[in-house]
């Protein structure tokens, strides 16, 4: 009999560009804590919700109506099956009906079920409306391009029927809160990041081709290509010449077509990235500030201390050591 051998298949090491910048873009939300918070509101009541710097308010109802108001915006009616994201985490009040006199959160009473998730019981005891909320913690200044390009407030609207994976994310999300099983705050936060990416998701499906911007740049073949291949290696020594080279296009019409789409330079923007990556790493790793100006494409720590400074207004270590001091 004659023998065989099996070869190992091969693995290239190098991952392909991603197809999804947009996606890539989402992911420095990074959202590190949710607050859940099952509500039962009962006519006439009013909640005043304060600016929560670094947090974006998510709130659904479930269950009958109520009102939203936003200073700067119309009132907002938001019926059975509403969803509101409130990006930036602006004051904002929830009333049952125009009128009503709305509290304070930090006066309103809860119930604490566990470190992440609460009950509220609140109101006149008339007519009840039901709102899940939760306060999604991010960094501000890895989401700050996306965050500021949002408008004050995002209202989403779908019928929820038992069944529907809103709905049941939604009781998913309140089960793990109510457990403390391994893992349930990572489980938690991730389902919130569906609901945000969502609502995101639809608020730009519903904008015009002149309204998208910075979006159109992300989803155009070309222009999209060359910021993947930034994402996904910004320690390489890029120029100009050689993104140009990568996607097809000569070194001056990329370089015009990028800034006019982008408004900024290609040597900005990917000064920016590796800043907003590096200030990730400070964060979430132990490593050396050495370390992360290689892991970005820094050739030395002071070149890469200048560049952060100057664009955080922050050192590298005055950044980790007020992340280990909060």
């Amino acid at each position: 009999m004659t023998g065989f051998q099996l070869e190992a298949p091969h693995i290239d090491p190098e991952l392909p560009p991603s197809s999804d910048p947009f996606g890539e873009v989402l992911q420095l939300l990074k959202f590190t804590g949710v607050l859940y918070c099952n509500a039962q509101l009962t006519d006439p009541w009013g909640i005043e919700i304060p600016h929560l710097p670094g947090v974006m308010n998510v709130e659904m109802v479930t269950s009958g109506h109520c009102w939203i108001e936003l200073e700067g915006e119309a009132p907002v009616f938001m019926p059975q099956g509403s969803l509101i994201l409130i990006p930036r985490g602006n004051r904002h009040i929830l009333r049952g009906n125009p009128g009503d006199k709305a509290t304070r959160l930090e006066d309103i009473p809860v119930e604490r079920v566990g470190d992440r998730f609460e009950k509220m019981k609140f109101g006149g005891g008339g007519r009840v409306t039901q709102v899940t909320y939760y306060g999604v913690r991010f960094d501000p200044y890895l989401a700050n391009r996306l965050i500021q390009l949002l408008p004050a407030m995002l209202h989403q609207r779908s019928h929820i029927e038992d069944g529907s994976w809103l709905q049941s994310t939604i009781q998913f999300i309140a089960q793990e809160a109510k457990q403390k099983l391994p893992a349930g705050e990572t489980v938690i936060t991730r389902l919130a990041d569906i609901l945000v990416i969502q609502a995101i998701r639809d608020w730009i499906q519903g904008l015009r081709e002149e309204e998208k911007g910075w979006i159109a740049a992300l989803n155009d073949p070309l222009i999209g290509k060359a910021m993947s291949l930034m994402h996904r290696q910004p320690a390489r020594n890029w120029q100009v010449e050689s993104l140009a080279k990568e996607i097809g296009m000569s070194r001056s019409g990329f370089s015009a077509r990028f800034t006019a789409m982008m408004g900024e330079s290609v040597k900005h923007y990917l000064t920016t990235l590796r800043i907003q990556l590096a200030h990730r790493e400070l964060r979430e790793t132990n490593d050396t500030l050495a370390k992360i100006a290689e892991h970005v494409g820094y050739q030395s720590e002071p070149a890469f201390n200048r560049a952060f400074k100057r664009e955080v207004g922050l050192s590298p270590g005055e950044v980790r050591k007020r992340h280990l001091n909060n």
